[in-house]
């Protein structure tokens, strides 16, 4: 059949040159065989088909089917267009997380991976410091950096233009320092224009005054430049920034300023839209200036316009702090919802989050006044997103303290977990509120207080469905989900469930803080597997933990507190001279302060493995730290040489007690004398410590 084909597509005039005798009988034998095939197996078909033992009627209906199939037309599929990332994004979905690694942002320079949170913080802070000066040096010296090399494109890496190009009085030149947010470069040309009476158009005006109002009238802080004296910090910002690090622009809260350049160029505007107010009244409301917002609003309305969604949105939020009593917030919340039906503007996704996050400051009306709102949005097809959902396990926290049993209220809080996370179950998220990163760590703080680790297994499910992970927010926010989650597994789980998933958090995800590793120890002690203490000992070392004294005398505690078999004494007489080398000060560290507990626990754990030398080592260093020990210390000293039959040893050991003017010193006198075989010099010394009187008490 090819070959018929291909003699038919030889045209006239071209002439076959050597076997056109060959050609012909050839064509008729590919025509010939290509007319009486499809009779040949037609006839074939309906015989087979006629054999009982061959086919099924099931199997001739499928062949049926495929017969129409195949006389039907064709569908050519339409062409798929893939992204440039595409072949990247399907070889990212074939790699899982490696739980010994750590974090992918330290994998191209191995020796700086951290060990510690405060070495993560150090190369993170190192890191986004060299990238600011690589960006400033790129973009100072663009003309240097004109290749792109990228397939696909990467616009971060190439250089930014920074600096103003356009120097005349025009419109453009306006839009230039707009867009490159140089605040005060686009008043003084704003201004410059209305000097030479130059118009300029409402969409560059309405992009002025968002500039303006977004940084409240001040240029952006740029990396490396010294902050303004006139910024404001509030308490609120200090608890949020405490414990973490954050750039110097998420420290500055500025204030509104009263006539600044925003309210000075809407003053003169000959006319005003909806655009003009929402740009103010949203920075006012951003900066600090609620009443102003507010009487902004009373001012549009009395002019006959009607407000956007973005007014409405910032005013909801703003209206606990125009308000002191609870029933006076939620008045003006349902008054603003009442008029914004009455104008027709049709709320979205940030505006009912801004009514659940008022409704946290709202006090005992919040409890069923969040279900509303909750049913409200389900009613216009809007889908809450996890701030909604955060918002509303905040206001069930809180009204919970109404109700006159804690243990109803821990109970109240977790069913109504449950049902948002029946709701949540296999879905994966998109971020669309800025709060959406906070729902996790609530949720978890939820599961701990009550501790429902059942729920707290359904909570993490979420976090690890898709890429959820990527809303638990920075590092800091990072950190606190999965601290409460290893607390929670700490205090539920079996101890080997817990070390599971410590080997597969630590350190690709979490660095434990000393509160999470006093948690382990604890759960260690809980199930009787003290003899993992030497491993602990190793991570909390590795972790840069081992200059906390309380974490270190809690591990010394627990593994002094019982006897435990020769394997495991050996074991722990080796950690506590690790142990003793951190007291001791080496790595070049600030050396801990001995106490006189950390001396007995460490000696008590050396004689225990018959390490009598270094026993008596520490047994020195007690009279060096101006430290006294315990007198049943003395007597496990005194029994060990007694199997070893040294009595010289135990001649000092009596002198020692003597020198801290022990009471306990001519009862141990007497039974050196009882029980050793002792010369007469040594006879008579004992016998003058024995004959010490006690003191009195």
């Amino acid at each position: 059949m090819l070959f018929h084909k291909l003699t038919h597509m030889v045209s006239p005039s071209q002439k076959p040159p050597v076997c056109n005798n060959m050609a012909a009988p050839g064509r008729h034998v590919g025509h010939y065989i290509q007319r009486n095939s499809r009779f040949l197996i037609h006839n074939f078909e309906q015989l087979w088909g006629h054999r009982s033992f061959g086919w099924t009627p099931a199997l001739r209906q499928q062949v049926a089917e495929a017969n129409e199939e195949s006389t039907g037309t064709i569908v050519i599929p339409r062409k798929k267009t893939w992204s440039k990332e595409a072949v990247l994004e399907a070889l990212a979905s074939t790699v899982s997380r490696d739980p010994t690694a750590y974090s992918y942002q330290f994998q191209d320079d191995p020796y700086l991976s951290p060990r510690t949170s405060s070495e993560f913080k150090l190369y993170s802070l190192s890191q986004e410091s060299g990238r600011s000066a690589a960006k400033f040096f790129v973009n100072s010296n663009s003309k240097f950096f004109t290749k792109d090399f990228a397939e696909p494109h990467i616009p971060c890496l190439m250089p930014e233009t920074v600096s103003l190009l356009l120097e005349e009085q025009s419109e453009e030149a306006l839009k230039e320092r707009i867009n490159l947010r140089k605040v005060t470069a686009a008043v003084d040309m704003y201004d410059q224009l209305l000097q030479a009476g130059t118009a300029v158009s409402m969409e560059t005006t309405h992009e002025l005054l968002d500039l303006i109002c977004l940084y409240c009238d001040r240029d952006p802080v740029q990396e490396g430049e010294p902050q303004p004296e006139d910024m404001e910090e509030s308490g609120e910002e200090v608890k949020k920034r405490k414990g973490r690090f954050r750039r110097a622009s998420d420290f500055l809260r500025f204030t509104w300023r009263e006539n600044n350049n925003a309210e000075r160029i809407f003053n003169l505007l000959p006319e005003r839209d909806t655009r003009c107010y929402s740009a103010l009244i949203r920075g006012m409301v951003k900066h600090g200036a609620y009443a102003k917002a507010f009487s902004m609003y009373t001012d549009m309305l009395n002019n006959r316009m009607t407000a956007d969604v973005h007014i409405f949105n910032a005013l909801m939020s703003a209206a606990p702090d125009v308000r002191d009593k609870y029933n006076e917030r939620w008045d003006l919340i349902a008054e603003l919802l009442n008029q914004m039906s009455q104008q027709k503007v049709q709320p979205n996704l940030l505006t009912f989050n801004s009514v659940l996050k008022a409704l946290r400051r709202c006090g005992s009306l919040a409890k069923t006044q969040a279900l509303h709102t909750l049913n409200e949005m389900k009613a216009v097809g809007i889908a809450p997103s996890l701030a909604s959902f955060d918002h509303i396990l905040a206001v069930f926290s809180k009204a919970g303290g109404f109700v006159s049993s804690p243990a109803s209220s821990g109970q109240g809080n977790t069913d109504i977990l449950q049902e948002v996370m029946s709701e949540l179950a296999g879905t994966s998220f998109t971020c669309q509120d800025p709060n959406d990163v906070l729902f996790f760590s609530s949720a978890m703080r939820i599961c701990l207080d009550n501790k429902d680790l059942e729920l707290g297994y359904k909570v993490h499910s979420l976090v690890e469905q898709g890429e959820n992970w990527r809303l638990l927010g920075d590092p800091y926010q990072q950190s606190i989900y999965y601290g409460r989650f290893f607390n929670l597994l700490c205090m539920m789980e079996h101890i080997d469930v817990v070390l599971k998933w410590y080997r597969r958090l630590i350190p690709s995800l979490y660095y434990p803080n000393p509160q999470g590793l006093r948690d382990l120890l604890q759960a260690l002690d809980t199930d009787s597997r003290l003899d993992l203490l030497p491993t602990i000992w190793k991570d909390i070392r590795t972790l840069g933990h081992d200059n906390k004294s309380d974490l270190v005398e809690e591990l010394l505690t627990l593994m002094a507190r019982d006897r435990h078999g020769p394997e495991v004494q050996e074991a722990f007489a080796v950690c506590a001279l690790d142990v003793k080398s951190v007291f001791d000060g080496d790595r070049g560290r600030h050396s801990l302060e001995w106490s006189t507990s950390a001396l007995s626990h460490i000696t008590s754990l050396l004689l225990r493995a018959n390490k009598s030398q270094q026993a008596w080592e520490m047994l020195q260093l007690f009279k060096t730290k101006n430290r006294v020990p315990e007198e049943g210390l003395l007597e496990d000293f005194l029994s060990m040489y007694h199997s070893a039959g040294s009595s010289q040893r135990a001649v000092e050991l009596v002198q020692l007690s003597a020198s801290f003017c022990l009471s306990a010193t001519p009862r141990l006198a007497k039974r050196t004398l009882a029980e050793f075989n002792l010369t007469e010099e040594q006879r008579a010394v004992l016998s003058e410590l024995e004959s010490t009187e006690e003191p009195s008490d």
